[in-house]
């Protein structure tokens, strides 16, 4: 690997409950733009994720359906990676928690934590239900949310709130309907209170690029810091490594975080790089590193706490500074799209949009448009809006009417027209010096500014006149408008992969994307096409 920056793109953990939905890409593409625009740049990147496949859910599911959890989950996982395939995600392991790598890994890294002195043995109060005879897990239970007052899961509030042991009195049984009680049961914590001015340094760290959300959320949580559970009483998950608790499995959140870092690991070893060099501070020490998290609003204290804390509790130097990338909410009519909270006649299923739509036109409006600091409302004729005036009629009409003219068969030789190529080069700029600062709506604004200057320019100069009257000024403005359509192919990859990729083919261009200026050669235009369709 050359010595440039070390990246790596944490993009969050999908649970694998129900299929894709489209708020999950929007939140999560962020992730492709910086990995796309990081290697174009040069630098060494790593984007890693994979399906979240322990819970209570998957146990009690497969109960009701006769089947393994294994079942449940290996067939959300396949429509996953369906789903991400389908919109051009990047990734360079996608990967599961079930599998055996992550959780030998995970093993060795929470024993360390325990030896560490890290993980106690706590007698704490937890629900317990007296119809079913037993405790249940926090997914199993509905309880009141006391920062927002609706009804939720125990496990995490749609608003983000993580519940706390008192929170639970009262509670409903979901499992039964009954309600459930308080009683004491031993369970293993987690000390993160011990890890309370590495975090507080992580977010002062963070403050010149997390976004108001993350640094909000974060300092909400650090007022009232406590220890966290560590165990569950399940058999679906990664067993504990610690006597006198075999028989229970760590909290997922604990070991999906960690998913992280075993997908660099084994991207390490299949091709033969030291993960350390991206995750530890005393190696390539020479070399910058840049660890993203890419998540919704409601994963916030899972990267920006808990993951520094589980890190710094192995004491083995690992990077503790995290980059967030938090996005806001897609909501329908004002409320959130989600597996469990979305009106059962509409379809936001992510799979079901990319077979109908152009994926990058979904992605340019989840780029352009998207919930970056801000909750966003989302159907079709918002969408429909966004694809038709901007992708259509303004960067498909550039194409089009610059590489279809009638009668070019032959891109001609011309002059570049100085003020453009200034522009063009600004823009490499621009949109650089923005995804840097993860400002991805003003960096694909920066795109299609350029997109709109050409067209400007494509119609003071009237080739369709010239084409009569001034063959020379004609060759000069459609190879002004060619070299501006060739560099967008650079700009806006990131973005919309797949239309990049096939402009590049229309001026047989190299294959492979770069951050840099390229002038197109007097190439034969037969392989153009149409990109878009009007919807």
């Amino acid at each position: 690997m050359s010595k440039q920056r070390n990246i790596v793109i944490c993009v969050s953990w999908p649970y694998a409950n129900n299929n894709l939905h489209i708020g999950y890409v929007a939140s999560s593409l962020p992730g492709d733009i910086l990995a796309r625009y990081h290697r174009m740049i040069g630098d060494n990147v790593l984007m890693v994720s994979g399906t979240d496949s322990h819970g209570t859910k998957f146990e009690v599911k497969a109960k009701q359906e006769g089947c393994t959890p294994k079942e449940i989950v290996d067939r959300y996982h396949a429509h996953f990676k369906e789903t991400l395939d389908a919109y051009n995600f990047s990734f360079d392991k996608y990967s599961i928690t079930y599998s055996d790598f992550h959780k030998s890994h995970c093993q060795e890294i929470f024993k360390k934590i325990y030896d560490n002195g890290y993980l106690y043995e706590k007698s704490v109060l937890r629900p317990f239900c007296p119809s079913c005879n037993k405790f249940v897990a926090d997914t199993e239970v509905e309880i009141t949310c006391p920062n927002c007052g609706r009804q939720t899961k125990g496990d995490n509030c749609e608003c983000g709130y993580v519940p706390v042991e008192k929170d639970f009195e009262g509670g409903k049984c979901l499992i039964c309907g009954s309600k459930t009680t308080q009683k004491e049961h031993k369970v293993l914590v987690f000390k993160l209170t011990a890890f309370k001015d590495v975090i507080e340094q992580t977010l002062k760290n963070g403050e010149a690029t997390w976004r108001a959300n993350s640094i909000n959320e974060t300092k909400k949580y650090l007022k009232d810091l406590v220890d966290r559970d560590f165990s569950r009483d399940l058999q679906w998950g990664v067993h504990i490594p610690i006597e006198g608790y075999e028989d229970k499995v760590v909290w997922c959140w604990w070991e999906a975080l960690l998913g992280y870092l075993t997908d660099t690991m084994e991207l390490g070893q299949e091709q033969g790089f030291d993960w350390q060099d991206f995750w530890k501070k005393d190696h390539a020490v020479d070399i910058e590193k840049i660890i993203y998290a890419v998540h919704a609003k409601d994963n916030i204290m899972f990267h920006s706490m808990l993951l520094p804390a589980e890190l710094e509790a192995t004491k083995e130097n690992f990077i503790t500074d995290v980059r967030m990338v938090s996005s806001e909410y897609l909501n329908y009519k004002g409320q959130k799209i989600s597996k469990s909270n979305t009106p059962s006649d509409l379809s936001f299923d992510a799979k079901s949009w990319s077979d109908k739509y152009n994926t990058d036109s979904l992605r340019y409006f989840f780029a352009a448009k998207g919930p970056e600091k801000k909750d966003i409302d989302f159907d079709l004729e918002i969408f429909q809006t966004t694809h038709n005036t901007e992708v259509v009629n303004k960067f498909g009409n550039l194409i089009n009417r610059t590489l279809k003219f009638k009668g070019l068969e032959v891109l001609p030789e011309g002059e570049i027209d100085k003020n453009i190529r200034d522009l063009v080069i600004k823009t490499y700029g621009e949109v650089a010096e923005n995804i840097e600062k993860l400002e991805f709506k003003k960096a694909t604004e920066c795109a299609m500014n350029l997109i709109s200057d050409a067209n400007r320019y494509y119609d003071e100069q009237k080739p369709w006149v010239q084409a009569k009257e001034d063959i020379a000024g004609f060759n000069n403005t459609i190879y002004t408008c060619a070299y501006v359509i060739a560099n967008l192919s650079n700009i806006l990859e990131p973005v919309m992969p797949n239309s990049c990729k096939a402009i590049r083919e229309f001026l047989h261009m190299d294959k492979t994307p770069a951050w840099k200026e390229v002038v197109p050669g007097s190439v034969s235009l037969e392989k153009v096409v149409p990109l878009f369709a009007r919807i």
